[in-house]
């Protein structure tokens, strides 16, 4: 073709596209501009034409944005409900079309929309409180122009009639005054009434104190709630104790209070209402060990002659009521129905890896990806939230954000900021009141913002990877979009195994109910520090105390008393330990107190237990603290003391684990065809013996440790492979074992789509001649020293989870395996792997166990 043939071409396709702009057709626009820039790349009219088409396409037609006072006010997170849903506002529907085509239409972006799910909007549902509030209650209501929501009123009504409750209702949807109204016309009846609000971390805790401020003055119902933590001057604590109706504190705090119970004996007498917010926060270690905490909490209240009522506020869990009865000891009544309302939301699943891309470029892609997709928003001024997994890739992403806007939009890029656990609380508070009132276009975090601080209503948000659970995914999701204005989330998903099985099965995902939130009550270590400190503050008697520590209590006294702890008298058995504080050696959220010191210099940085310790902080580790990179100088196992100096890097390392295990003590058996499942107590020795140095996820130095066998003991369920090493496909005992050993990765990978927990809280080792069964032998375990419960929920999960590791094997196009289905390392040796082998392993095994029709 001729060059003026070329031109000719090319600007034809141009003039089709203003066309079709003025038409308001800007899809059909945008594929005209493409079509002129794959004739002429250099064409900059069309690319400038096509951007602001994208970017901007009310503006782009000549048609103005609807001026601001068309969009509704952003809400408080737990603002109460009106009559009828405010209406939705186009200019919210136009930010949410204009993502929606730019994912849809942007060359780059296009490809790697795997899937997306209009969630429909709902209407509100709003109730009638009888008999009615009080005069004060009900005046507020009415000022503000608020009608309650049915969940409101009825929790209002089980609260009224003693119930202990459990309110699982999404994010907005007014949870917060469906507690204060009933709470307040409690302190309003009763003069000497007090109620305590427990929240499990401070940012939530000062939020919702300006709230309970706030509903104080509008209602003229005087409580003087007061914030009480470990912040808290000295000098104010007393006048606190004596004069505050209302106490905001958090589990760590009351664990300190409830030492010190004397100094409380006005509040505790007078206790009758006990707020747990965000309460499935309260799982694994740290639910475990709250949930003694409450019940030590029961004992002074019973001591000084109040029975409060527990009333949760909790994300959507799959067992509130069993849940929330083992977290505070007393059967609780779920509210669930939701009456509030609804925007629609379009949920993305949004998948950056490219066929057969290999790893070293597959992480990074990721988070390339996330930054594009937050700086396209940021340029769309759409105000945008994502969350990244950890404070270094939170500080990373806002930085390279801002990089990507600094030259063509450098006041966009002065509008995003990052926020996470560490900044002072003055930065904090500054950075959520500017989310709220539109500062902020990007606002990149942690899962800080995942719980209810009130940071207003925001148009998308970005999800830099599965959270690792539903109810997170959820309650970060559930951050963007406010009672009726639409909104958009987007998933990027990593490689790893469950993460791709998203993306190619997204039924998978959007069907997927929420998880079971496990609580664990039988760690005799948990449960012993308990026992201590309960004994300190009031004497212990077996009868009285067996419902709050079990029904083993007697041989737990008994076993604390021979190490000299505990001693029986006349009043009870009481505290007799060589520590005269016990509480200062329980840390809420760990089970051993045998903590690591890690030092800079003479300052102390954090504590470490035993397992990480070994794992991230070994000698020559490169540790992560705050954002900042340190070199493990020392590492001294004996005095439990880590040293480290300051160093920037651009290099990580990663330790080798070798595993050995023991069963000390078999528990229930199930037999499944030819497969014996067994629960029980293991023995688990891990030696780390060397380090990898990585850098660009290429393996650049290996490193020998000599470090001594680190040893715990804790709960498994295990099974055998009744499967030859002959059968086609396992190419004999070799490649058996390299199918085996990769089961390590692969359940791993999906036990949290079936079981709520975090990626270390449970660890697969498989043995091919296991020492404990002669067999081939898989053990599930709890990566927790005594257990946490989680274990135990694999036997019955079984056949789901092994189905569901087969399917996510075969679905995968790779050949030989990838970090998206057998493996999660570039640098793992290829005579490691073995997908074949794999893949006949777990066929068998779901056969088996589909075969035996064991109830999951």
């Amino acid at each position: 073709m001729k060059t003026h043939d070329v031109y000719e071409e090319r600007d034809t396709w141009y003039a089709f596209g203003l066309a079709r702009l003025s038409a308001g057709e800007v899809d059909a626009a945008i594929r005209c501009f493409d079509r002129a820039l794959e004739i002429d790349p250099a064409f900059a009219e069309a690319a400038r034409m096509r951007e602001k088409a994208l970017l901007n396409p009310g503006s782009a037609v000549g048609v103005a944005e609807l001026p601001p006072r068309y969009e509704a006010a952003p809400e408080k997170e737990d603002e109460a409900g009106v009559g009828a849903a405010p209406p939705v506002s186009r200019r919210r529907s136009r930010k949410t079309a204009k993502i929606l085509r730019f994912l849809r239409t942007d060359k780059h972006c296009r490809d790697k929309v795997a899937h997306i799910e209009r969630l429909p909007s709902h209407k509100p549902a709003c109730g009638i409180v009888s008999p009615p509030l009080p005069g004060p209650l009900a005046a507020y209501l009415e000022q503000k122009g608020i009608r309650l929501y049915t969940h409101q009123c009825e929790a209002i009504e089980r609260i009224r009639g003693g119930n202990h409750i459990i309110l699982t209702t999404p994010t907005a949807s007014g949870k917060t005054l469906a507690f204060n109204i009933p709470i307040f016309e409690i302190l309003l009846n009763n003069p000497r009434a007090t109620a305590l609000y427990i929240y499990p971390i401070k940012a939530l805790a000062n939020d919702q104190y300006k709230t309970l401020k706030e509903f104080e003055a509008a209602t003229r119902i005087i409580v003087n709630a007061e914030r009480f933590d470990g912040d808290t001057p000295g000098d104010e604590r007393d006048r606190i104790r004596c004069t505050s109706k209302v106490i905001l504190t958090n589990p760590y705090e009351l664990h300190y209070m409830l030492g010190t119970h004397r100094r409380w004996a006005s509040f505790f007498a007078g206790l009758k209402c006990i707020v747990v917010d965000e309460a499935h926060t309260y799982r694994g270690v740290f639910g475990s060990n709250v949930a003694l905490v409450f019940r030590r909490l029961e004992r002074i209240c019973a001591h000084y002659g109040s029975d409060p009522q527990f009333i949760l506020s909790s994300a959507t869990i799959a067992n509130p009521e069993e849940f929330g009865g083992k977290l505070v000891g007393r059967p609780v009544v779920h509210i669930s129905r939701d009456g509030s309302p609804r925007g629609s939301k379009h949920f993305v699943l949004y998948n950056p890896k490219p066929e057969g891309a290999k790893e070293d470029t597959v992480a990074l892609s990721v988070h390339n990806e996330t930054v594009k997709l937050l700086a396209a928003c940021v340029r769309m001024e759409t105000q945008t939230l994502c969350f990244a997994r950890s404070r270094q890739l939170v500080e990373l992403v806002a930085l390279w954000t801002k990089e990507a806007l600094r030259d063509d939009y450098p006041h966009l890029a002065q509008r995003v900021r990052s926020y996470r656990g560490g900044y002072l609380p003055e930065d904090r508070l500054r950075i959520e009141q500017q989310i709220k009132d539109g500062s902020l276009l990007g606002i990149v975090s942690t899962n800080a913002l995942e719980l209810g601080i009130d940071i207003g209503s925001l148009d998308c948000v970005i999800l830099s990877g599965y959270p690792g659970t539903m109810m997170s995914t959820w309650q970060q999701a559930g951050r963007a979009g406010r009672r009726a204005t639409e909104s958009v989330a987007i998933m990027v998903a990593y490689a790893n195994p469950l993460e791709q099985h998203f993306t190619r099965h997204p039924e998978d995902f959007f069907a997927r109910p929420h998880e079971n939130a496990v609580l664990d009550l039988e760690n005799r270590y948990i449960r012993a520090d308990h026992i201590l400190c309960a004994a300190q503050e009031l004497p212990l008697e077996p009868g009285r105390d067996r419902e709050a520590f079990g029904d083993t209590i007697m041989e737990t006294f008994r076993e604390l008393a021979a190490r000299g702890d505990l001693r029986q008298t006349g009043a009870g058995w009481t505290y007799a330990g060589s520590e005269t504080w016990p509480h200062g050696s329980v840390r809420l959220n760990s089970i051993s107190s045998d903590s690591f010191l890690l030092m800079h210099g003479h300052r102390l940085l954090e504590t470490l237990d035993p397992a990480q310790a070994f794992r991230e902080a070994h000698p020559g580790a490169v540790f992560l603290h705050d954002g900042q990179t340190y070199i493990v100088d020392e590492f001294d196992p004996e005095k439990r003391v880590i040293r480290v100096r300051y160093e920037e890097t651009d290099y990580y390392t990663r330790a080798a684990r070798e595993v050995s295990l023991r069963v000390t003590r078999p528990g229930a058996r199930t037999r499944a065809g030819s497969i014996d499942i067994h629960t029980g107590d293991v023995v688990i020795s891990e030696s780390y013996t060397g380090y990898r140095v990585i850098k660009h996820e290429k393996v650049i130095n290996e490193i020998s440790l000599d470090l001594p066998p680190l040893h715990f003991e804790t709960r498994a369920t295990w099974f055998s492979i009744p499967v030859s090493p002959n059968e086609p496909g396992l190419s004999g005992a070799a490649g058996f074992e390299r199918g085996l050993r990769r089961l390590e990765n692969v359940i791993p990978t999906i036990l949290p789509y079936f079981i709520m927990c975090d990626a270390h809280d449970i660890n697969v080792h498989a043995g091919y001649r296991d020492a404990e069964t002669g067999a081939p032998t898989v053990y599930v375990y709890d990566n927790f020293v005594g257990g946490i419960g989680l274990s135990e929920k694999v036997a019955g999960l079984l056949p789901d989870i092994l189905a569901m590791a087969c399917r996510l094997v075969a679905d995968c196009r790779c050949e030989s395996g990838c970090p998206s289905c057998i493996y999660t390392s570039s640098y793992m040796s290829e005579g490691d792997v073995d997908k074949r082998a794999t893949r006949v392993l777990l066929e068998r095994l779901r056969d088996t166990l589909l075969q035996a029709q064991i109830p999951s």
